[in-house]
């Protein structure tokens, strides 16, 4: 991560009045803990009022944030709502990003509409996905995002086991289960895989190119004429 990049995530993660500390930002950005010392003292040396001492913690003061998001109810309905769904349901990853989300947009949104975050009656009850599963979303994200090729072994309904090797293309998640959809090497054809059905599943260290026919938009178009092979 550049160090501009890295400056401007400390004071996203400083927003909304939190203390946080040293230890939590380093974690987080995967840096030293002397390396966020230097980079406090450096916005707060370029006017950015961060207040806070090494092993106590850092507060963002109010004023410095951007103008108030001017957000409809219905609109702040609908954030709340994917925003706790996302916590819920998502990878570990995308959990902690929904905390963070919420508390960044409770924070610049008007004193009058501040109530409607709590207010909103829409919850997402955790369903019975393992750690393992969720994990397994943040792995396929970022191979995703990375077009990174993955491998694994999959088990099917009749608990048949084959080794895979696929290009992810995306994650859909069907209320229940989430699953993998890809262009599989092995099969020269498009393929979706449960999550909880994978074995092993981890990046190979190739990458793939994109190609036309080998992409999502050409899946979905090949799902809307016909089902498809389900493995």
């Amino acid at each position: 991560m550049r160090r501009a990049d890295r400056l401007f995530q400390i004071v996203q993660y400083l927003r909304g009045g939190r203390l946080v500390t040293a230890a939590m930002l380093a974690e987080r950005l995967e840096v030293s803990e002397r390396t966020i010392y230097r980079d406090i003292a450096d916005l707060q040396s370029t006017g950015v009022p961060v207040d806070g001492e090494a092993g106590v913690g850092y507060v963002l003061r109010s004023g410095y944030d951007l103008p108030p998001l001017m957000f409809t109810r219905d609109e702040i309905v609908a954030l709340v709502a994917g925003l706790r769904m996302v916590n819920s349901w998502g990878g570990m990853s995308m959990a902690r990003a929904a905390v963070e989300a919420m508390v960044k947009i409770e924070s610049v949104l008007p004193e009058a509409l501040r109530g409607r975050v709590a207010d909103t009656r829409i919850f997402a009850p955790p369903m019975n996905l393992s750690e393992d599963v969720r994990k397994l979303i943040d792995v396929i994200e970022a191979a995703i995002a990375n077009r990174e090729i993955l491998r694994f072994d999959y088990e099917d309904q009749h608990g048949n086991q084959t080794s895979r090797q696929v290009h992810p293309l995306g994650l859909w998640f069907w209320g229940k289960v989430w699953t993998l959809v890809s262009w599989c090497e092995t099969r020269q054809d498009f393929r979706m895989f449960r999550l909880d059905r994978t074995i092993g599943l981890a990046a190979t260290g190739g990458t793939f190119t994109p190609v036309a026919e080998r992409s999502l938009a050409a899946c979905l178009r090949q799902y809307e004429t016909e089902c498809g092979p389900q493995d």
